[in-house]
């Protein structure tokens, strides 16, 4: 008599009430499993970095000599530095400043890896938002039958009636073996390939827009230097035939500089072609149309050389470049799609209740008595499926690809910056041989000017003296825009400082590991 006396002051029936009961013993067994609750398959350890020291068997050569004359002073490589992700900014451009602003806000390839970036951002929402949390969901409805007794062996008229229900579902699986969990770790770590691709991209851009500025001043000066040269070689021509007129000279001469002559006039159309194709480049660069851009115009005297170059050590290299982080990503991806695979070998539980109130007429739908409701769970173990096996040594095979392509990015890296560091080293002695040639054709020209003056030297020694100026000129410039696009190169090798250098080693999951837990 108290129970029901109790019952009917809180205005709650029986069946509510047990209902409430259920729903915390549901609630109390599901954060019970989510304590027990384990994750099969590897945990990810980020690979140990290399254990060499240098990018080179020989003695690093760490002061980069140059001409104050051509570039400025000398490049000095600095071990430990950090290196400014605005690298650009040490060439000391302002037009180029604001150009790779530009690029980066209107690229649209960027706005298609930003677009990728969200897809994968959204695709490990929605994953989470489907298995970490019970699902719930509401019914409502209404149908019209028809019972006829005689369908039962009873005697009696059919009657028709009218049913309504109302219900909430909850479902909801118990990730005991922590597939889910692996499934939600391998999409956050492509989510972070993407955020990696992303800035790699940007870096590239970059990049290319500072290569693209340089090449334009180197070629613009090819150009001009061209004209010049091709000047004076038809004022040496027109001398030959001068000389061949008054019977000091033969026609073989003049056929060997209208050779040289034309030779000369054919590189014009070549030099030409690349500005323009360059100046296009630029403009898609940037995001705009070739046809209505208005870029800067750039000359190598713009561009100053950095005087210092930050080297990161192979350790901090890992760390720190794009594709190598990439690549790492796609190998946490892999490890933990194999702890997905191992999870289809363990139960799973599902568990569903549902709460709802049934009724012949809509105003006792809600009332006393009508309340239905049902709990539901179901423990699934495989017993015999070829396929999970099959399916688990797939995905260890896909981890041992992905382990193999990290350690081919490292390589490709460590030889990259060999390369790079090669290439600067042997570009500042070649500037430097140049910057020697170019003074010494000067000083030859200066004196022919003189001797010329005086009556000691003819025009045409003159004309050969300003062709061999303007020669050294032509290499020169050579030599100086590839010093410049080789230190784009470096900062591009040492990752453009996109990312935060660490220097704790960590450890290495590796296929050993993997293939361990595969034998359990």
């Amino acid at each position: 008599m108290k129970r029901q006396a109790k019952d009917v002051i809180s205005n709650k029936t029986p069946n509510e009430h047990f209902m409430n009961r259920m729903v915390r013993y549901l609630l109390i067994g599901f954060y019970a499993i989510l304590l027990t609750g384990c994750t099969v398959g590897p945990n990810f350890k980020r690979p140990v970095p290399p254990e060499v020291s240098g990018y080179t068997p020989t003695p690093l050569t760490i002061n980069l000599a140059s001409s104050p004359t051509t570039l400025g002073e000398a490049q000095n490589i600095l071990k430990g530095k950090p290196l400014t992700k605005y690298w650009w900014q040490a060439l000391d451009n302002q037009e180029l400043n604001r150009l790779i602003q530009d690029a980066l806000e209107h690229n649209p390839t960027l706005a298609a890896a930003e677009a990728t970036l969200r897809q994968a951002q959204e695709l490990y929402a929605a994953q989470a938002g489907s298995t970490l949390y019970p699902q719930l969901s509401g019914n409502l409805g209404a149908q019209r039958q028809r019972f006829n007794p005689g369908a039962l062996g009873q005697a009696g008229e059919a009657r028709e009636f009218s049913l309504y229900n109302a219900s909430v579902g909850v479902r909801y699986t118990f990730d005991l073996a922590g597939g889910n969990r692996r499934a939600l770790e391998a999409l956050a770590a492509r989510s972070d390939y993407q955020q990696i691709q992303l800035e790699g991209a940007r870096l590239t851009l970059a990049a290319n827009i500072v290569t693209t500025a340089i090449t334009q001043a180197s070629l613009k000066r090819q150009i001009e230097i061209t004209k010049n040269i091709l000047k004076s070689q038809e004022n040496q021509q027109e001398l030959t035939r001068e000389r061949i007129r008054l019977g000091h000279g033969e026609l073989v001469d003049e056929l060997a500089l209208q050779t040289q002559l034309e030779q000369t006039r054919a590189t014009l159309p070549l030099l030409r072609n690349q500005l323009q194709q360059n100046e296009h480049l630029l403009a898609v660069l940037v995001g705009k149309a070739p046809g209505k851009s208005f870029l800067p115009s750039f000359s190598l005297g713009d561009f100053d050389l950095p005087s210092e170059l930050p080297l990161l050590v192979p350790s901090e290299l890992v760390r720190a470049r794009p594709d190598i982080l990439g690549a790492e990503a796609l190998l946490h991806a892999a490890n933990a799609e194999y702890g997905v695979a191992i999870s289809k070998l363990y139960p799973q539980l599902n568990l569903s209740a549902d709460l709802g109130t049934q009724a012949l007429t809509t105003g006792a739908l809600f009332g006393p008595g009508s309340a239905v409701w049902s709990l539901v769970g179901q423990l699934t173990q495989p017993l015999f499926n070829p396929g999970l096996p099959a399916e688990k040594r797939a995905a260890l095979a896909a981890f041992d690809a992905a382990a193999a392509n990290y350690q081919s990015v490292v390589l490709e890296a460590l030889r990259n910056v060999a390369d790079v560091l090669g290439t600067l080293d042997n570009d500042s002695k070649r500037l430097q041989a140049l910057s020697a040639a170019d003074f010494a054709s000067e000083k030859s020209l200066d004196s022919i000017q003189r001797r010329y003056g005086l009556g000691a030297a003819s025009f045409y020694d003159l004309l050969s003296a300003q062709q061999q100026r303007l020669q050294t000129e032509l290499d020169l410039t050579d030599g100086q825009a590839k010093r410049l696009v080789n230190t784009v190169a470096f900062y591009q090798a040492m990752g453009g400082g996109l990312f935060e250098v660490t220097r704790s080693a960590g450890g290495v999951s590796g296929p050993q590991g993997a293939k361990r837990m595969a034998s359990r």
